[in-house]
């Protein structure tokens, strides 16, 4: 069978025994791979290629696994098995309530590990949008977390740049103040709504919206906030 019938698993590890080693057994379990050294590499491949799972580790060279896995979660819902030598339960909570859909430990079976991969390929969710907004005017590149207004960069902090990919994940639906706080701010600040209000009235200095007539960035009163550009 043609590689690109098969369902294609982004093998992302440091170590080159490892990524050879799943490279051979994902491919005799029928499966297409694509390998990665670093976090950088990972989401490049990820972005720009048509993925069906991410075998990540978490020990990278560049970039913690944990952050790969938060900037691809902020434009993918692509399942994600962290294979990682760190066994405390710690670490499996962080990667878990970061967006992993699962945890496995090294050492591990192949076989174990191939069952697992088949739980998440059957519980895949549909197809996501393409990581890229571009209205003419505004281009957001989620998978690159670039942002350009008339062509000139826009250059973002890192929480403005979280109220943005959300909301442009969910384009044209409110999302309520209390999920932008809990998932930028974390479960402690859902009531900090003034933090919201800050990073959303500077982003809109930032991208020129106007509040009373908003493009791109609307206000439900006491609700929340919706992504007007669909």
């Amino acid at each position: 069978m043609n590689d690109a019938a098969l369902p294609c698993v982004l093998v992302v590890d440091d170590e080159p025994q490892i990524r050879k080693f799943l490279d051979i057994s994902l491919r005799a379990q029928g499966y297409a791979t694509l390998l990665a050294a670093t976090g950088h590499e990972a989401l490049e491949r990820a972005a720009t290629r048509s993925i069906d799972l991410v075998v990540l580790d978490l020990g990278l060279p560049d970039i913690e696994g944990h952050d790969v896995l938060r900037q691809l979660r902020e434009w993918s819902a692509v399942p994600v098995l962290v294979l990682s030598v760190r066994a405390s339960e710690s670490e499996k909570v962080r990667a878990l309530d970061a967006g992993a859909n699962d945890y496995v430990t090294k050492p591990f079976g192949v076989e174990e590990l191939a069952a697992r991969i088949r739980v998440l390929l059957r519980g895949r969710p549909g197809e996501t949008a393409a990581p890229v907004y571009d209205d003419g005017r505004l281009r957001i590149d989620l998978a690159r977390r670039e942002v350009t207004l008339d062509g000139a960069a826009v250059h973002l902090t890192r929480k403005e740049y979280a109220i943005v990919a959300l909301l442009v994940r969910h384009a044209g639906r409110v999302v309520t103040q209390q999920q932008l706080l809990r998932e930028l701010w974390g479960p402690t600040h859902v009531e900090d709504t003034h933090y919201l209000r800050i990073a959303v009235g500077k982003l809109r200095q930032k991208l020129g919206d106007d509040a009373a007539a908003p493009r791109w960035l609307e206000t439900e009163p006491g609700v929340g906030y919706r992504w007007r550009g669909v």
